[in-house]
């Protein structure tokens, strides 16, 4: 089983519970939800970013610029085939991962693909000054770069099983209704 740094030890591969993805723009949560809501749920939460800066001794930004885009891509394909061995987890890939060929298909079935929805310019204020941190953000305009990639990715996360629009949720309203998805449950 491959080793992942996650926030709790991973004892075994849980294949019966299958893995929970978040999806959607930088800025939409999925790392602080999907942490939440990994203790919630008692599962293991993966960070692909944070992963990909382990293994890699490098951070995201320096990964983009020696490295390049398609790399960082690779990265996270591996990343995402090694977790179709393993099961629950709570997993927060970055938000170009949905663009990369065949990643989807690769966690789902039987994943559960949950779109955190967020207009950009609500993104753009949770992200603050750490929004030009990001590789793709890195622009005059940061909220015009965001606002084309969520055009050109909109559709796929579109794809996901299930939407939640978190633009005018409390964090806590956001986790409540993911565990309640994960759960089976309605989510009201």
């Amino acid at each position: 089983m491959p080793t992942f740094r996650t926030s709790r030890p991973v004892l075994a591969a849980d294949l019966t519970t299958p893995n929970l993805v978040l999806v959607g723009i930088p800025g939409s949560g999925k790392s602080t939800v999907g942490k939440a809501v990994a203790e919630a749920l008692g599962r293991n939460f993966l960070d692909f970013d944070v992963e990909i800066e382990r293994r890699e001794g490098a951070s995201v930004a320096q990964i983009f610029v020696e490295r390049g885009e398609e790399s960082f891509r690779t990265m996270e394909r591996t990343i995402t085939d090694e977790l179709r061995s393993a099961g629950n987890f709570v997993v927060a890939p970055g938000g170009g991962w949905i663009a990369n060929p065949g990643c989807l298909e690769a966690l789902r079935p039987p994943g559960t693909v949950i779109y955190l929805q967020v207009e950009p310019a609500r993104a753009m204020k949770r992200m603050a000054d750490q929004a030009t941190a990001r590789p793709l953000l890195r622009r005059q305009n940061p909220l015009a770069e965001l606002e084309k990639l969520l055009a050109d990715r909109k559709d796929l996360y579109l794809l996901a099983d299930y939407t939640v629009k978190v633009d005018f949720l409390r964090e806590k309203e956001v986790i409540a209704i993911i565990v309640a998805l994960a759960r089976g449950k309605s989510a009201g």
